[in-house]
């Protein structure tokens, strides 16, 4: 969409101004290179406000079917690509309101009783993020059902725990792959959260003040789906916060993508070796024919900065600013509009992506066998045999010291050497040694057994079922 530069096209507020517009401002102060993009709502919105002042007899309803006839016909052009958007009309909703005065003649002029710009500019955002919340939470399910797919295909397989990136328990892959998508559960939560506060209606509080016109605003509401109305006139037209919360939902969904994609990252390099990402997702070198790009979660780990970017850049836009609209407010709608095309995105492509990792089970064991990763289950059988828990970790710390000198695993120690470490150890120690034995053996909510992760992924499931009713 490019907007031409008319300008001879007269101005919808020139009224009191003694000369035309400078050429820089005027291409400086417009916007409808970029808010086309609330069109489909700002033509909602016209025909909600146009019914509204019919039913209170401010137009008629020969002035209402000509308004509504003349709206749909534009959002018609505008979809087809054949709307003439001009620069000189500065915004979306002039650009709008301008043609349809000329196809419709004297009657498009009265579409804006009783509201002003700020009321309806308020009024779009929130019609076209309340649109984006429900098309991200779709993707956003759609990935969860993907990850409680992947974790069952995984329940078995054996996965080296970690803290501070070094081997630290054995977990399952599919009890790893459900964190990911308790962070999801967690971020569907604030991103519901969220949309109900975004879906609250501004329109009816006119430039800052309300309006004299013996408005409904309670019909407007109801024709706009709207759950509530803003109950401020000041506040309703002024305040961004709700976009700032949209922000601040996608920030913190984004550092969780980030973080899944530095794991396939570093699990799908020549030094772990534990998953192999699809072709699909990759690239390759320009000079180097071995290489194998994982390019989709590098650029996602990358573009998280961008939706942080974007979040500071609604903080400080808005934190300067005295009641009630401004034309800073004109800044809001580059990083909102960023920041959806970015999330959906993201979630589309590790959507796509997530079910399709394939894992390496061999190499995900041998590594868990390398660092010590039992160590743990030895210090639990030592406290149910009766020794204190310091005592028993000192004891295991000695068995792992002499398990590095020898260059054995725990489970390959000689049964004399843990005797020497410790009289309370038996020959049933190396059934509590097994890698296999330490993910069974915890089998209560939250833990890492096939058992309790097939149970997780079932809740999972029925959560994800109870979306689609709501």
């Amino acid at each position: 969409m490019a907007p031409k530069d008319d300008k001879s096209t007269k101005k919808l507020w020139d009224g009191r101004f003694t000369e035309a517009t400078n050429e820089f401002v005027e291409k400086f102060t417009a916007s409808v290179d970029f808010d086309y993009v609330l069109a489909a709502y700002d033509i909602q919105g016209s025909i909600a406000h146009a019914t509204m002042l019919e039913s209170v007899g401010v137009i008629s309803n020969n002035e209402l079917s000509l308004m509504v006839a003349g709206l749909q016909e534009i959002k018609a052009e505008i979809l087809s690509g054949d709307f003439n958007w001009q620069i000189s009309l500065e915004d979306v909703h002039m650009n709008i309101e301008k043609t349809l005065t000329d196809k419709i003649g004297d009657v498009g002029k009265t579409l804006h009783t009783g509201r002003s710009r700020n009321d309806q500019v308020a009024t779009d955002i929130r019609l076209y993020l309340r649109d984006k919340i429900d098309s991200i939470s779709i993707l956003l399910s759609r990935l969860q059902s993907g990850i409680t797919d992947l974790a069952e295909r995984e329940l078995d397989t054996i996965l080296p725990g970690m803290t501070h990136l070094q081997v630290a328990q054995p977990i399952t892959f599919g009890h790893h792959v459900m964190a990911w998508h308790a962070m999801l559960d967690r971020d569907y939560e604030r991103l519901m959260d969220c949309r109900r506060r975004v879906n609250i209606m501004p329109l009816g509080a006119a430039a800052l003040a309300g309006t004299t016109f013996p408005i409904n605003r309670q019909l407007t509401a109801d024709l706009l789906g709207f759950d509530g109305i803003a109950e401020n006139s000041l506040d309703a037209v002024s305040d961004r916060d709700f976009a700032i919360e949209f922000a601040s939902f996608a920030s913190i969904l984004m550092m969780h993508l980030s973080r899944w994609s530095e794991e396939m990252i570093l699990w799908s390099s020549s030094q772990f070796e534990f998953i192999e990402l699809p072709d699909r997702f990759c690239t390759g070198s320009s000079i180097m024919p071995q290489k194998k790009n994982p390019d989709v979660p590098e650029l996602v780990r990358g573009k998280s900065a961008r939706v942080f970017g974007s979040l500071t850049t609604l903080l400080t836009l808005m934190k300067g600013q005295p009641l009630a609209y401004n034309k800073d407010n004109q800044e809001d709608k580059e990083p909102l509009f960023d920041t959806v095309k970015t999330v959906e995105d993201c979630l589309t492509a590790f959507g796509d992506m997530i079910p399709a990792i394939i894992t390496k089970p061999d190499n995900m064991r041998a590594a868990t066998k390398k660092g010590y990763a039992t160590a743990t289950d030895l210090a639990d059988y030592l406290v149910k045999k009766g020794l204190p828990f310091r005592d028993a970790h000192d004891v295991v710390g000695k068995l792992v010291a002499e398990g590095i000198k020898l260059e054995l695993d725990l489970s390959e120690l000689d049964l004399a050497i843990m005797l020497k470490a410790s009289p309370l150890i038996e020959e049933n120690v190396f059934d509590v040694l097994t890698l296999e034995g330490s993910v069974n053996a915890r089998d209560h909510l939250g833990g890492t057994s096939p058992n309790q992760v097939k149970q997780a992924i079932s809740r999972a499931r029925k959560r994800l079922a109870a979306r689609q009713t709501t």
